[in-house]
């Protein structure tokens, strides 16, 4: 695949790269985040897993994807990424043109001095091929820096931190910052970025208002993770129509459609191969407890009720029961080229989004399962969809 220009549909492949040698008892444990005990790490098994899901990023690079995404997650099973920095910096070394985006850092347990140095490191060694997403940070996110992180004051801290961080990239130092939060004397970074202004920057967000309006309000991109359609639908409608109130209409290279996906031979296949190991993502890897999912002050009331709302109907049948008809309401598409291509279409028409993100691995999916998925994904599928549709172009 050649380098797609600005008017096409640009797809990045995603790995959560989970620890997936679990306990004969992991059921006993409420939770495989902030409490999971961190004896039951086996770094040799830790080692080998880590080299496989950089391999397979690499192979993402080798089949042609526009970009590759890692993220990061703390205290948990569910990702080996503590810090997407050391991945990103491994992955600049061994790819050649996939763009590297770092979905993020969290800017509430981070200085963002120190932030922005890292950035513009990666920015510089990646000779303009990083990008960076910068997500609010779940709830078990902040049990496990509660020390440092009062979370009623988080999102002011982000607001904060993500402006300063900007004028870090943005202007010649060194200047001085008198906050509510930090206070720099010189704030002068080297080095700086190699693009200008800066690295292009998304916002991660699970549908609330307030994080929907601050990415319009700075005129930034935006993009969801694991959330039901319709919320989906309503956060991009919402994120549109803020950002031309602000004058600055959003274009679909600012908007991230983030799909689960598997590709086989046919749709029997697909659901076949797939459907024990996004089960196993959903009734393992991301088994928590409600009270983790929102500490004190951590959400908006408004937020606070969608997530306890949301979080309760996902329990209804009692934590790790799902079934594949439970996760149907997420964008999740098993099925043969032709099914995948057809309903990814109808996603990108929906929301307008010109960009997406492929999570083609989940849970504990056997490495060449993965790599069939990114094959067929990208010889089968991304050829039918590079084109944007003429009603997302206008």
């Amino acid at each position: 695949m050649s380098e797609s220009p600005d008017t096409d549909v640009k797809f990045y492949y995603m790995s959560l790269m989970p620890y997936t040698r679990l306990p004969d008892n992991e059921a006993d444990y409420t939770s495989l985040w902030v409490d999971f005990p961190n004896r039951l790490y086996d770094p040799v098994h830790g080692h080998e897993l880590l080299n496989r899901y950089l391999d397979e990023y690499v192979e993402a690079d080798r089949l042609g994807f526009d970009g590759v995404v890692v993220n990061e997650h703390h205290s948990t099973a569910y990702s080996l990424k503590p810090t997407t920095n050391l991945v990103a910096s491994a992955l600049i070394q061994r790819t050649r043109r996939a763009r590297i985006c770092v979905m993020g850092s969290l800017l509430n347990v981070q200085y963002p001095n120190r932030l922005a140095e890292e950035y513009a490191l990666l920015d510089v060694m990646a000779a303009g091929r990083f990008e960076c997403a910068f997500p609010f940070g779940t709830g078990m996110e902040y049990w496990s820096n509660a020390a440092q992180i009062n979370p009623a004051t988080a999102r002011a801290r982000f607001r904060e931190s993500l402006d300063l961080l900007v004028r870090a990239w943005t202007e010649d130092g060194p200047f001085s910052h008198d906050g509510e939060f930090y206070n720099y004397k010189y704030l002068n970074i080297w080095p700086r970025p190699y693009q200008r202004p800066h690295p292009k920057i998304f916002l991660v967000g699970g549908g609330s208002a307030e994080t929907i309006d601050f990415a319009a309000e700075r005129g930034h991109g935006y993009s969801l993770v694991l959330v039901p359609k319709e919320a989906q639908d309503q956060a991009y409608t919402r994120y549109k129509e803020s950002r031309a109130a602000h004058g600055n209409p959003a274009k679909p290279d600012d908007m991230i459609l983030t799909i689960l996906c598997y590709v086989a031979e046919t749709d029997e296949i697909a659901r076949r191969e797939y459907e024990p190991h996004v089960l196993w993502m959903f009734n393992k890897a991301l088994r928590t407890e409600l009270r983790y999912l929102a500490p004190p002050g951590y959400l908006s009331e408004s937020a606070l009720r969608r997530q306890l709302e949301a979080g309760a109907a996902l329990y209804t049948k009692g934590p790790g029961s799902l079934e594949w008809d439970d996760i149907q309401n997420l964008r999740l598409v098993a099925g043969s080229p032709d099914t995948v291509a057809r309903v990814v279409k109808q996603w990108l028409e929906e929301t307008g989004a010109g960009r997406v993100i492929a999570l083609l691995h989940a849970g504990d999916m056997p490495h060449w399962k993965t790599v069939k998925n990114m094959q067929l994904f990208a010889e089968e599928v991304i050829p039918r969809l590079r084109s944007r549709p003429a009603e997302v172009q206008s």
